[in-house]
This record gives C-alpha cells, structure tokens and sequence, in this order.
C-alpha cells in the first residue's frame, strides 16, 4: 500500500544538516546500480522514453514534478491551468524537490516509486491489465487469489510515458480493450471483481468493462451447448446455495431485539446501547439457568410428586407479592423436592413409602429399575449450572477484552467508519434512515474522542479538584455507611418480632404485609441513593463523560456489595441457625421467599422510577418550566440494578429451582418498559462520548462481585449450614454435601471396581482445594489474553512507528539526491554561462 510522504525541507533534521550514514558518493553510487538493475530489467525502450520525457522537459522548461504521473491530452491543460492559479500573483516556491527540473536518473527513480503510479492513462492501464489476465488465465486450474499477487506485479509508469501514448493510436486501445474484454469473461467471477478493483479507472469505466465482459460471457454460454448432466448439476448447485443463503438470513432475522437496538444506538448512542446488550445477555443466562433447573429438577420431581401432609392454604393475591402461603408447597421452592430415589415402580411395591437411598431400604428394587436420585440430582445439578455459567462469563469476558481494547486508533476507526460503513444492500427507507442516524451517531462519537482536549490545570485548581473530589466520596461512603447500618438494625428487629410471636398464625394479613418491610427498605435505599451519587457527580464538574459513568459505577457498585453482604449475613447466619425458634419448619423455604420478594420489588421500583424519574420529569419541564430538555438516561444505575437482580437469582437458585424464571420474565418486561422510556423520555447524552470498554466493564462486574460472590455464599450453604429436619432433598443429613458422599460410599461397597472414581470424588470434591485451582486456572486464562492484546497492540504500534520511519527515509534520500543533482549541475550552468559571454 502506498505511504504518504510529507516531502517537508523544513525538517529540523534536514534544517541541521545532519549527514547520512554513508557518504554522498555512496548515495550516488547506490542509486547508480539501481538504474542499471532497472534498466536490465525493463530494456532500451523505457531508456528512450525517458530519455524523450527529459528533452521535452527541458525545452518546455516545465518545473512541476506532477507533471510526470498527469495523463495527457485532457489532464495536462486543467492541471497546468489549476497550477497557474494557484500561484498566479504569489512566487514560486523554492523548494527543491519542485522548483528544479530533474535528471533522468532522478526521474527513473520517482517512476519507479508505488506513490507515482497514479493518474497513468487509460491505454496503458488496459494493456497492463490485458497482461495479467492472461498470466491469470493460464493459471487457470490452480487459479489463485489477486491478493497472493507480489506488489512488484503491480502496473507501473515506468513504460507508458507521454509518448508511448501519442503512438498508440485508436484501433490499438479498442484492439487492447477487446482483448482485455476477453480474458475478463474467461475469469472467475471472484478473481474479475477483484481485477476490476485494481484498476486505477473511474467507476464508469470499470461499470462498462464489468458490464461488456458479463454480455460477452452469456452470449457464449447461449452458443455453447450444454449437456444435461451439466445442466442439472449447474441446477443443483444453484439450489444448495440458495437454500443455505436463505437459511443463513432467517437465522440473521430470529436474533432477538436486532431493530430495537439498531434504533437505540442511532438516538443515544453507544452507551445506552451498551445497556440494552447487557440484558440481553442477562436474559440468555436466565434461560438457560432456566432450562437446566428445569429439565432435571423440576420435571422429573413434577411426573413424580411427593406425598405431603394436606395443608389448606387460602389465595388472597397477597401471595403473588409475597411468594408464602398458597406457592410454599409448590415447585417453586426448596421444600416440595423428596429425599428420595424417584421410582414409581418401586414405590407401589414398597407401599406407598418414599424410599430413602441414606437408608439402604429396598436397594435391590430401586437397582432394578431406572432410578433417578433426587438428592444428588439436585446437588449436582446446582454446581454444573454454576460450573458452566463460570465458563460462558469467563468466555465472554475473553472475547470481550478483544473486542474492546481496540487495537487501532480513534483516527483509524474514524477513517473506516467515513470510507467504509455504509451496506449497500440496504434499500428500503426506513432501513435506510435507520442505518444513517446510526453511522451519525458513531461518527459524533469519534470526533468528539479524537477532539477531546486535555486540560492542564494549575496546582490551585488541582489541590480544588482534589479537595471537591475528596467531599463527594465522603457524601458517598457516608450515605452507604448509613444505609448499611439502617438495613442491619431494621433486619435484626424483624428478626426478634418473629421470635417474640413465633405461634402467630400464618395465614394473617398483617404477619403477611410484614414480610414485605424489608424488601421495601431495600428497594427504597436502591432508589434514593443513586440520586445523591448523581448530585455529588454534578458538583465535581467532570469534564469526560466516560469518566462520570464509571465514577458512578464504582459508587453504585459499593452500594449493592454492602447491601447485598448484609442481607446474607442475616438469612445464612440468623434465620438459618435459629429458624425453630422463630416458627419455620423449612428455613430453606423461607429464605426462597425472600429473595421472591426482594426480585419483585426490584422490579416494582423500577417500573416507579421510569414513572416518576423520567416520565413526570419530562412532563413536568415541558408544562410548567417551559423546557425541551429530558433527563439524560443513567446508564450506572440501571446496569447496577441489572447486576444486583441477577445476583439475587444466582443467591436464589439453590432455594428456588424455579427463580430464573421469574427473572426471565422480569428481564423480558424490563427490556420493553425501558425502551419505550428511553425513546419517549430521555435525549441523548449532550456531549457524546464513545464507550468502547463499558460491555467489557459490565461482564467484569457481573463476573467477579457478581457471580463470584454468589457462587461463594451456594458453597458455603452446600458445605458448611446444616440443612433442616423435616424437609427438602437433604434432610436428616449435617450438611448438603453429604448426599454425594454416602453415595460415592455406597457405589463403593456395591461396586470395589468403582473405588478410584471414589478416591477421585474424594480428593476432587470434597477438598476445596480443587475449587481454588479452578478458580485461578480461569484468572490465568483471563490474564494471558489480556497480556496477548496488549502485545498485539504494542506491535501495531512499533509497526506504525516503522511505517512513518520508512517515509522519513524516503524523504531524506529524495532529498539527498535532489542535492547531489544540483551540485552536479552548477559547474555545468557556469560553463554554460561562459561560453555564452565569450
């Protein structure tokens, strides 16, 4: 690819005078031996036409350089005039490399350079051409690709001066360009369009030539006959791959939301765009969370229900807010699943008794037959689900490290994005309108990146800045501080009104309505709180964008882990150790309930906060303030309270085998009410900013706080807190890990053969030593591929430092050579000037 070349004389290198590393006959020398190669190469021809180029310019007296690559006839009068113009009323320029004419060895030289084959004329662009397709054409059964092509195949000036153009005469080129026709019609149709690309010729000229050389093809095909073998095999191929492209498009079409989120990113942008991906891929996990649970937990404990003790419970729909009374004896939670092995045959034999596997009870029958355990069902149900979420967001958080720490530049992306962005295949209008307002807001994007300023500020206004800064992260952590307390002490309240009426009844509306105090607080600290850290962001005054966001995602994510470690301090460390004594038979059940209604006030809070944060805000400017400005949507606080529902469901799933459901339709209703927010009541972020790391920030939270600190609460749950007495897969056992031992003890004793899988489940399972390595395994991963990036990036970078090197060179040498020609001729012009005064 052809490099730019600044040829600037006013280098401070060149301003210096500082020397080459050879000397200037070495110069001299070198480039001598490069003529000589050339002219070898190319023959006496090229030498007599450069030798005609040179007289001519001599007694024309021409002093433009660019006057070499213009064509003739046509291009030499506009470009001359132009010239003209530019100058007219201004002295020449003095520079060297265009104020004095050049030798003939300079000039086969700069003809010899990629830059200088440009504007050559058409004639000899198509005899050159004509030569490669033939060499294409006898190549024809290997048939490679254009790009394999060295560039010293490229077409060169070298051989089609001026003069070679004033012989040729008009029968040549129409003789050349029907040539040429020829052998396009003989290529592929991929090796033409590529050939066709390369031709340095104006778009109408490739058009006729494409077009004469498809005509010429299909008249051939007309007069060829074809026999029927071929015909149907022509057929049958043209069929595949219609059907396979046609499959490909309705896959395309199925992806979820795709005209939604195109319509999204044109108004507001990468940001808010950022948002809607991220609970798209929040709703994927969801469902196949889902999907698991369901497949080996819920199915197969609902084709065989467990025989519980006839309870009547009422359905006031109080119950859809607080997940107790009518859903407790349901799939929905812990409680309902059997400790047994679910056998419907064994069980009628055995009189309608569960048939407990810790027991030993008719273990010969449940050998018998297909048999599916339900206590290790549900254990090693939980950790695969967990296990292969870990490796989809480990995964994801790979690819995205890729994709987002752009190796290129700003200007770069920029460059692409002007030259290459647009589809051509889109037609219709509102596609069309669409995909404009998109490629508009990107381009808004990287020009304020590529013009964003850095300000330098004084030591005053640093020490200022530190000491406001220094103000709103004590607001910040003081109102956490406070909300964490708050949430504490009103949760141990809760905590001893249930042990002081533990015989109260169940089924009364105020001991219901009560469960629901402390999602409410929750929720309510979720809401306000974010609003102090917006005031606080106000007051600081930053200048990024971007830096506000991810300031604001700190501080919001501080908010949810605080919240969130308390809540599980009080379900794992109160309610599970002294659940009797507050009147629950299933604490399990219980704490299922809770994070029921905690996911659903969440929910409810939000759909109140695009109500009244955003809709009544709008109206309320409009109406009465008289304002066209809406609230700009916050992007940290949605995507904190995204992180801080899910993590809510991974906590859940253990006790609630149905709660990804319940987030699924959550997310699903979320996505719907928070576009048409979005779309009818926010504006588009006043000063736009490009945020091409914050998918990559999302999944890195989602992961590490997230789901990180959720997986160590399950295992902590499963291996440590006893289960309770009288119900759940796991009863009468110390701890839920058990189950996968006395079974792995069982096998053993059934089966010596099967003693090293035990010592495996022993040493693998049991220990958790396994779980760390694991766990670092996947943070090596991580690592090694952000180390990759990062070297990618440094050897793009040397890359482009070398790049801008070479053309440094050119420039010198050119410059060089320049000088050792006008030394050369200065003796010569004194002679000259003597004789002519003699």
């Amino acid at each position: 690819m052809a490099q730019n070349v600044n040829f600037d004389l006013h280098h401070p290198l060149i301003e210096a005078g500082v020397e080459s590393p050879a000397d200037e006959e070495g110069v001299q020398d070198m480039f001598h031996q490069l003529i000589a190669e050339q002219s070898q190469n190319e023959g006496l021809h090229e030498a007599i036409e450069l030798q005609q180029l040179q007289k001519e310019l001599d007694e024309e007296g021409r002093d433009n350089v660019a006057y070499l690559s213009s064509p003739p006839h046509e291009f030499r009068r506009p470009y001359r005039e132009q010239s003209d113009n530019e100058f007219e009323g201004n002295e020449r320029p003095d520079d060297p490399l265009i104020a004095e004419r050049w030798s003939s060895a300079t000039l086969k030289i700069l003809s010899s350079m990629p830059s200088r084959t440009i504007g050559r004329s058409r004639g000899a662009i198509i005899s050159q051409y004509y030569n490669r397709t033939m060499q294409l054409r006898r190549r024809r059964q290997s048939r490679p690709a254009i790009r394999d092509f060295s560039h010293s195949a490229r077409p060169s000036i070298r051989g089609y001066g001026m003069v070679a153009d004033a012989t040729d005469g008009e029968d040549t080129g129409l003789c050349k360009r029907d040539r040429l026709v020829n052998n396009l019609q003989n290529l592929s149709a991929g090796d033409r369009m590529r050939m066709l690309q390369e031709m340095p010729l104006s778009v109408a000229e490739k058009r006729d030539l494409r077009r004469s050389a498809i005509e010429k093809e299909k008249q051939t095909d007309l007069d060829r006959k074809l026999s029927c073998c071929y015909q149907l095999k022509y057929y049958i191929i043209i069929a595949v791959r219609h059907t396979w492209y046609s499959w490909l498009s309705f896959l395309h079409s199925l992806q979820l939301w795709q005209v939604t989120l195109k319509r999204v990113s044109g108004r507001f942008g990468s940001g808010v765009l950022s948002y809607f991906l991220f609970l798209k891929k929040l709703l994927f996990l969801n469902v196949f969370l889902f999907l698991v649970m369901g497949a080996f937990l819920v199915l197969p404990q609902a084709m065989h229900p467990p025989e519980l003790l006839v309870k009547t419970r009422s359905f006031s729909g109080l119950e859809l807010l607080t997940g107790a009374g009518y859903f407790s004896d349901t799939l929905m939670y812990y409680g309902y699943y059997s400790n047994y092995t679910l056998n419907r045959s064994s069980r009628d034999k055995a009189g309608g008794q569960n048939i407990s596997v810790f027991n030993s009870t008719n273990l010969n029958c449940t050998s018998k037959h297909l048999s599916y355990n339900m206590p290790l069902a549900y254990f090693f149900t939980i950790g695969m689900a967990f296990f292969i979420t870990c490796i989809i967001l480990v995964y994801s958080m790979s690819k995205s490290f890729g994709q987002s720490f752009r190796i290129e530049k700003s200007d770069s992306i920029l460059t692409k994005k002007v030259f290459c962005s647009w589809d051509f295949k889109v037609i219709r209008e509102n596609s069309v309108k669409l995909m404009s307002e998109n490629i508009c807001t990107q381009l808004k994007e990287l020009l304020a990146e590529v013009d964003q300023k850095h300000v330098t500020n004084t030591a005053c206004q640093k020490l200022w800045r530190l000491m406001v800064h220094g103000l709103a992260w004590t607001i910040c952590i003081a109102g956490i501080t406070a909300s964490v307390i708050a949430i504490f002490y009103f949760s141990d309240f809760i905590h001893q009104n249930l042990k002081q009426t533990p015989g109260a009844p169940q089924n009364s509306f105020l001991k219901k309505a009560s469960l629901l105090a402390l999602p409410l607080l929750v929720s309510l600290i979720n809401l306000l709180l974010p609003g102090l850290f917006n005031l606080t962001a106000w007051m600081e005054e930053y200048e990024s964008p971007s830096v506000r966001t991810y300031v604001s995602l700190g501080r919001n994510l501080l908010l949810k882990v605080s919240v969130l470690a308390i809540l599980c301090y009080h379900w794992l460390g109160r309610v599970a150790n002294e659940y009797e004594s507050i009147g629950l038979e299933c604490w399990e059940s219980f704490v299922g309930e809770e994070f029921y209604r905690f996911l659903l006030m969440d929910f409810i809070f939000t759909l109140l906060y695009s109500l009244f944060g955003e809709l009544l805000w709008r109206i309320f400017t409009e109406k009465v303030l008289k304002r066209r400005r809406k609230p700009e949507f916050d992007i940290a606080k949605n995507v904190l309270d995204l992180i801080y529902g899910q993590t809510l469901a991974w906590l859940g799933v253990l006790f609630s085998p149905l709660l990804p459901a319940v987030q699924t339709l959550k997310l699903l209703l979320l996505f719907y009410i928070k576009q048409s927010s979005v779309m009818m009541n926010c504006q588009s972020p006043r000063k736009p900013y490009r945020v091409s790391q914050m998918t990559t920030i999302f999944i890195t939270l989602l992961c590490f706080p997230s789901f990180l600190g959720a997986s160590v609460c399950v295992t902590y749950t499963m291996w440590s807190v006893k289960p309770s007495l009288t119900c759940g897969p796991f009863r009468e056992l110390e701890t839920m890990f058990q189950a996968g031992k006395r079974w792995m003890e069982e096998l053993e004793q059934d089966n010596p053969k099967l003693s090293l899988l035990a010592r495996a489940h022993t040493y693998l399972v049991e220990h958790p030593l396994f779980l760390f390595i694991g766990a670092g395994i996947f943070l090596i991963v991580i690592y090694f591929h952000s180390q990759v990036v990062d070297g990618q990036r440094k050897i793009i970078s040397l890359l482009q430092e070398q790049i801008e090197n070479e053309g440094e060179d050119k420039k010198f040498l050119i410059t060089r050579l320049q000088q050792i020609h006008e030394r050369k001729r200065t003796p010569a012009k004194r002679l000259t000037r003597q004789e002519s005064a003699c």
